[in-house]
């Protein structure tokens, strides 16, 4: 991928990690900057900003970007190019797709970026594809099934498996074009998309995998449907939906105004114009692959991008893990102990399924970061960075178990948080209670520092709750910490026993 490089300030050349990388995505229906810092497996967003500039409108009919989508798309440009030089960003990747890619006079528009800065590359089809696939890869590791990017101007395929990103096609049926195959009939659009996926050779080996969305348009028929289905986490990453519920947007758009749609928490009214477009096309696609299920990704090209571009050792990386690891040691009193919670409370959830173990580390690696709160919101605060953190790699029942370990961590008590327990079963929600009370036994303890955690330890001794000490901290064990250590033994329904050693 083509990089482009700018002035670096003597503050820029001192920064030797947490460098910013900047990526420019000129796509058929807007351009994007998108500004990145922090660890290169899941860097977390400095800076985001799109311009609906419509490349791809006229395409269908002149062939061309037209004057007006071509002045916008270039303003946009050199303003994103001095937010960069501003931002002491340290390289920028840009890349164009379908609408550049098929344009006639598509030279004119390059040929302004390189005098803006940028040293753009010209995606074709497969590699769109390919980015794509990676970018769901990134966010949701554990991903079979067939990755879908709906864009502007083209739509990308690929089959995805064990981490890897199989075949992949890509066809000229972005968004902006469906209307104009809608228009020439009703069963245009039908055609053209058995057309399209007869050339996948997916009949059979498609049948029953998920479909994961990718794209602006996708992305907003999901808020729709969160909106509809009163889904309690306003988080797009990972929402999934049963195949009936597309032709369902289909029924429900037609009756919506642009008014209505409005009131549709977190939806774009740039993207209102072509969702009726997107909903179509949505719905013959799963309805023809015999799809599972619809899982929605925050993650596409740009971080397919970035993905790509790590090494193998940190692609492997737990996303959920390093990302709240990040957050947890800039946040914390004293980084080291995070970490460590994790290995001190693990010994008594053992018995913890398999798939929950990381959900409580990811807990712990979070449990420090509300001590600047107010003490009368803490658990609010911790509740928040849980639930709504910019987090990848995990589900929405999980989700609720981290934003529940983390209240009660906080201070929340044995109680379920406002509006849990939606999503997690009766079981994960309480032993996300028994996480967070532990957790809380252990900041109390060690008052954040990490020496009283590696010379003591918590463990299940048959029907006893046992904290071992080793002789010179007993003193650490003051009443505020055996009120702790019999809260979380009650709970657990054990008896709280102290052991010095």
């Amino acid at each position: 991928m083509h990089k482009g490089s700018l002035p670096q300030s003597a503050r820029a050349k001192k920064r030797t990690f947490n460098r910013r990388t900047a990526i420019v995505d000129i796509g058929s229906n807007s351009i994007r900057l998108v500004v990145y810092q922090g660890p290169a497996r899941v860097p977390a967003i400095l800076f985001n900003e799109k311009v609906m500039a419509g490349l791809g409108r006229e395409l269908s009919t002149t062939g061309a970007i037209s004057k007006d989508s071509m002045e916008l798309a270039v303003r946009g440009l050199k303003r994103f190019y001095r937010l960069c030089e501003e931002m002491e960003v340290d390289s920028i990747n840009c890349f164009a797709t379908a609408a550049v890619r098929d344009a006639n006079n598509s030279k004119e528009l390059l040929k302004a970026a390189r005098e803006i800065g940028y040293d753009v590359a010209v995606l074709q089809g497969e590699e769109e594809a390919e980015l794509a696939a990676l970018g769901v890869i990134s966010g949701i590791p554990d991903a079979k099934g067939i990755v879908g990017d709906l864009g502007g101007g083209s739509l990308e395929l690929a089959m995805v498996e064990n981490g890897k990103v199989l075949e992949r096609f890509s066809f000229p049926l972005g968004v902006l074009r469906v209307a104009d195959l809608r228009a020439k009939g009703k069963d245009k659009l039908k055609r053209q998309v058995r057309k399209m996926l007869k050339k996948t050779g997916w009949e059979k080996q498609a049948q029953a995998l998920p479909f994961y969305l990718v794209g602006g348009s996708w992305r907003s028929l999901a808020r729709l449907d969160m909106f509809d289905s009163k889904y309690p986490l306003p988080v797009i990453h990972n929402y999934e939906m049963e195949p009936r519920r597309a032709r369902r947007l289909v029924s429900r758009l037609a009756q919506l105004n642009k008014e209505k749609l409005k009131n549709v928490p977190g939806l774009s009214s740039s993207r209102i114009p072509t969702l009726n477009d997107a909903a179509w096309l949505l719905s013959l696609l799963v309805r023809y692959l015999q799809s599972s299920k619809m899982v929605v990704s925050a993650y596409g090209v740009r971080e397919g991008l970035l993905f790509r571009n790590i090494s193998k050792q940190e692609a492997v990386r737990d996303p959920l893990l390093l990302a709240t690891e990040d957050a947890g040691t800039a946040q914390a009193r004293f980084p080291a102990n995070s970490k460590l919670l994790g290995k001190w409370i693990a010994d008594i959830f053992s018995d913890d399924p398999v798939e929950w173990h990381r959900i409580r580390q990811a807990a712990c690696n979070l449990g420090d970061v509300a001590w600047r709160a107010n003490p009368n919101f803490r658990a609010e605060r911790g509740l928040e960075i849980g639930v709504h953190g910019n987090w990848v790699g995990i589900t929405g029942p999980e989700r609720e178990m981290l934003g529940q370990a983390l209240f009660t961590s906080f201070g929340g008590g044995n109680n379920i948080y406002p509006g849990g327990g939606q999503l997690a079963s009766e079981e994960a929600t309480k032993r996300a209670i028994c996480w967070g009370l532990a957790m809380r036994l252990g900041q109390r303890l060690s008052g954040g520092t990490r020496n009283p955690l590696e010379q003591t330890q918590i463990r299940k001794t048959g029907k006893k709750l046992e904290l071992t000490i080793a002789g010179d901290l007993t003193h650490l064990y003051g009443d505020a910490v055996a009120k702790r250590h019999g809260h979380l033994a009650n709970i657990m329904e054990l008896e709280p026993v102290m052991t010095a050693i």
